[in-house]
């Protein structure tokens, strides 16, 4: 791990974004550590915060209390596990039938809470801040030149004419394809041994934490790759600014 002070700590206004936590609660803390972040920060947070991995509830609690130190910025965008989850609560989401069976058992009991309770009653037992949490979550952010989503969006639709299915949801369609929209699109959702570079049209986050890779942070103003293995959270930098080169050409093109 390198020292505190490289130059990804010393720049203001950093714009940074996280993949796919999946309930790796201590990763997460070293990210976070490893991030320091300012007020001047914002950080987008790209979704699938629960199910999987042991600590669901306690990613929540870090996240909420980040949101609400007011020490930088924030962002938190829905994946598509929120949206079962919520789904299952009884909250307007989808396909909360599969819940259970996509992780959903390891978030229940990450609460204290049998996979076996009547679906009301675990509403009952969330946290109201948690619940509140998760309702708020949005589908896609935009920070010129990038459009932040989960999934990643359909290229043969408008901005305006996406659907809910394909920002939380898809996946070779757009990972596949060229898009015609004036952003980098960065997602997570899809698991990747390493960041998924296809410039300038998107940059893929989700570098399977919960299977026992890394979880991966982007600082777009430093140029800087955060990474922390899991189990053992060994913090890994790498500069990425020979990867990033491309994006000057598509920022002019914006």
């Amino acid at each position: 791990m390198e020292a505190a002070g490289d130059r990804s700590e010393k720049l203001p206004g950093r714009l940074l974004a996280v993949g796919d936590v999946h309930g790796c609660v201590d990763e997460l803390g070293v990210i976070l550590g490893a991030i320091q972040p300012t007020s001047q920060d914002k950080i987008v947070f790209l979704g699938d915060y629960v199910d999987r991995g042991p600590s669901s509830r306690g990613v929540i609690d870090l996240l909420i209390a980040l949101r609400d130190s007011r020490s930088c910025q924030t962002v938190f965008l829905r994946g598509n596990h929120e949206d079962m989850f919520l789904d299952f609560l009884g909250e307007r989401g989808r396909h909360g039938d599969a819940f259970l069976f996509n992780g959903g058992r390891t978030t229940l009991a990450s609460y204290g809470l049998p996979q076996a309770l009547p679906r009301s009653v675990a509403r009952e037992e969330l946290p109201e801040s948690h619940l509140q949490f998760l309702c708020s979550l949005e589908l896609f952010h935009q920070h010129e030149p990038f459009l932040f989503v989960h999934a990643g969006v359909s290229p043969i639709r408008s901005l305006g004419d996406q659907n809910e299915e394909d920002l939380l949801w898809i996946r070779d369609e757009f990972i596949r394809n060229r898009h015609p929209f004036p952003w980098t699109i960065v997602f997570g959702h899809t698991p990747q041994p390493e960041v998924l570079w296809d410039l300038p049209f998107k940059i893929g986050l989700d570098t399977g934490c919960v299977y026992g890779n890394k979880l991966s942070c982007l600082d777009f103003t430093a140029r800087m790759l955060l990474q922390a293995e899991r189990h053992s959270c060994r913090l890994i930098r790498s500069d990425v600014s020979s990867a990033m080169a491309s994006l000057k050409q598509h920022a002019r093109r914006v």
